[in-house]
């Protein structure tokens, strides 16, 4: 078959045409339309570059303050914003005064001068974490106490370095707590897996609430030990606990001294370098409201040290990621006449992403200079205690056998929503409950409103010939959208916007189908799908759960994206298909949950929507335990707390919604739209 082009566009600034070159195509090579869809249309780099032009003026700025009584009102604000608005958003918020238990178990013998006591405490009623204490032989009156954070280590609390930190501390006449983490050592389960955290947020619950609460209640159970002093309370780790560190110091006023290690970055430098991190780290809305900048001057004037490694081979390098937090943290520990108080110190040697002996006697020196100002005897080196360091089976501790973890909590969560699941059965309330619900969902998904693209064309070509072209399109000079056109000559029915998961290019039966049955087919790659996604060194699940972050949401652009584009084609020339009927064929549960959001939002520009692949209800997110890797965009927050996949439909009525070979599951969940439909006069038959 040999296909030729030839073709006119008038575009208006916003679109760019591109001539798609023309193949002949032999039985055994790949058509001319496969051949056009895989052509890229984007510049190299273009969609990291748009992604951080959008997000970088809307993370919040670095914090200032003229005086130390308006930077006094400006930290209480955080804090309580930090709190409420971020940390126990939502269900989470009956979790923060919820009962929970410590249990203390047997003692094993450590070292020279201490001993190893096991626990197990409630980070909420279920959810039980592991952890040691070493406790100093022969206590008398008050000790410090250090909690002892973990961070990405798969060996958990075991892992060495760790032990021999919390080792030393006891050494030094402190109560030594060493804690497990979510997804690490003990916990290392599907269920802790810290993508999975976001299931919480889908239902409405901020999944950083047990990050938080696991550490909140170790500083509780730490200051109810005997001995424990109030006022010289430590917590430190490395990467993940360098981030815990920072979160429950800046935010909880009891931790007296802080070091955070090589565990987090501001906003602003991760994007630029890319240190992203896991989802705790990026949590939705949190860049509205503070950045790392500000947490980092929260700690002021209390005792806080900076340690960073100038050759990190995992994230936050020195060279980047340390002045700017010491920027914004000066001046505000400069208000209270504490500059003393700030410290930071940069390891060359090993100079990777570590806590090692260097980072440790940084460390030990903090804790003599404000726990134990003026003792000539502390010990600012290590002590050697590799001989004591105990196996993970030796520092196992028992958990009762269904812990409670992300998963479980986000399945009993999950079986009330959405919270107000049906829908009238009145005609006019139908329609009332349409306009209100529809507001609602562009609100919940912060749906921005891209303008059109004005277009007009002159498409020409020999009468047995397929057209085939592509288009950039521009919204709002945010964002560019890389679209294939491809229809045949003659009798044409309507046009159809073609989604998938895989891209464009891996739809290109059904294009070339739908092109051969009549349609103008506009194959569309959506901010993160196919050729727009961002193609960088972090993860591409990473750019979705920023947009979160700075208080976007990515389903919201994409459809969002969908939508603008229907307008555009319904204000085509006759060439371009007139006034045919618009409609979208999705291919996969992410482009099917954008499309569906595109026709519940968009009312008059698209006509019906046919999804392949798509979830029957938001619910299998949960009950098939997946993880914001594989699917990022649909845990946007709060989502299935107010809207199922039912009641999307029901937004989209009466125009059709076509599932293909839906399972009965997906012929449950949709049984009520027939009636439902009917109150429009309209037939509801998800099946073809």
């Amino acid at each position: 078959m040999k296909l030729r082009v030839a073709f006119g566009w008038k575009c208006s600034a916003a679109v760019t045409a591109l001539i798609v070159v023309t193949a002949t195509a032999r039985a055994d090579e790949p058509s001319a339309a496969q051949v056009a869809l895989k052509k890229p249309q984007l510049a190299p780099g273009q969609v990291l570059k748009e992604v951080r032009a959008f997000l970088e003026p809307r993370f919040i700025r670095p914090p200032q303050a003229a005086d130390r009584t308006s930077w006094e009102r400006e930290a209480q604000r955080v804090r309580r914003d930090m709190l409420e608005q971020i940390v126990f958003r939502g269900g989470a918020a009956a979790w923060r005064d919820a009962k929970c238990g410590v249990a203390w178990l047997d003692t094993i013998d450590g070292g020279p001068g201490y001993r190893i006591r096991k626990f197990r405490y409630e980070a909420l009623p279920g959810m039980w974490i592991p952890g040691l204490l070493y406790l100093p032989d022969n206590l008398a009156g008050k000790a410090p106490v250090a909690i002892n954070v973990n961070g990405h280590a798969p060996e958990g609390k075991a892992v060495e370095y760790k032990q021999l930190r919390a080792i030393n501390l006891a050494k030094r006449g402190m109560l030594s707590l060493n804690l497990e983490w979510f997804g690490m050592g003990q916990l290392r389960t599907t269920g802790f897996a810290h993508g999975r955290m976001n299931q919480l947020d889908l239902c409405g619950a901020s999944g950083l609430a047990p990050f938080y609460l696991a550490l909140s209640r170790a500083v509780d159970l730490a200051l109810s030990l005997e001995h424990a002093d109030q006022d010289r309370v430590l917590v430190t780790g490395l990467s993940g606990g360098g981030w815990q560190t920072i979160l429950i110091s800046s935010l909880d006023e009891r931790v007296t001294l802080a070091n955070p290690v090589a565990g987090y970055g501001s906003f602003h430098t991760n994007l630029a370098f890319g240190d992203m991190g896991d989802s705790e780290q990026a949590p939705a809305d949190m860049a509205m409201v503070a950045d790392y900048t500000h947490l980092t001057a929260l700690r002021a004037p209390r005792p806080t040290l900076l340690t960073y490694n100038a050759g990190d081979d995992c994230c936050f390098k020195s060279g980047h990621t340390l002045e700017p937090l010491l920027a914004a943290a000066r001046p505000i520990f400069a208000l209270y006449g504490a500059e003393d108080h700030l410290r930071s110190h940069v390891n060359h040697k090993p100079g990777t992403h570590n806590f090692e002996q260097e980072n440790r006697e940084q460390l030990y020196a903090a804790v003599g200079d404000y726990f134990y100002p003026g003792d000539a005897n502390f010990v600012r080196t290590e002590i050697p205690s590799n001989d004591e360091l105990k196996t993970a089976e030796e520092l196992f501790v028992p958990l009762p056998q269904e812990n409670v973890d992300f998963h479980r909590l986000a399945l009993s969560l999950a079986t009330t929503l959405p919270r107000k699941p049906d829908l009238p059965l009145d005609s006019a309330e139908a329609k009332t409950w349409q306009r209100q619900q529809r507001e609602r969902l562009k609100a919940l998904l912060r749906v921005p409103n891209y303008e059109s693209a004005e277009v007009s064309s002159a498409i020409t070509g020999t009468p047995s010939a397929q057209v085939m072209f592509g288009l950039r399109v521009n919204l709002r000079d945010t964002w560019t959208v890389p679209i294939s056109m491809l229809t045949a000559s003659g009798q044409h029915v309507g046009k159809t916007i073609v989604i998938a998961d895989g891209g464009r290019a891996s739809a290109a039966a059904d294009i070339e189908r739908l092109a051969g049955d009549g349609h103008f087919v506009f194959a569309v790659d959506p901010l993160f799908f196919g050729e727009s996604k961002v193609k960088a060194q972090d993860p591409e699940y990473t750019y979705p759960l920023l947009v979160s972050a700075a208080g976007e949401r990515a389903l919201g652009i994409q459809a969002a994206q969908l939508a603008a584009i229907a307008r555009m084609l319904n204000k085509g020339s006759p060439e371009q298909g007139g006034d045919l009927p618009v409609t979208i064929k999705a291919i996969g549960p992410r482009a099917s949950l954008a499309a569906l959001v595109a026709a519940a939002i968009e009312p008059d520009a698209i006509t019906g929507v046919e999804l392949s692949g798509s979830l029957s209800s938001l619910k299998q997110l949960i009950e098939l335990d997946k993880a914001v890797e594989e699917l990022p965009e649909l845990f946007a927050f709060g989502l299935l707390a107010e809207f199922d996949v039912r009641q999307l439909v029901a937004l989209a009525a009466p125009r059709p919604v076509i599932f293909q070979q839906p399972d009965e599951r997906t012929r449950r969940e949709l049984e009520p739209l027939i009636a439902w439909y009917g109150l429009f006069d309209a037939n509801f038959d998800p099946v073809r």
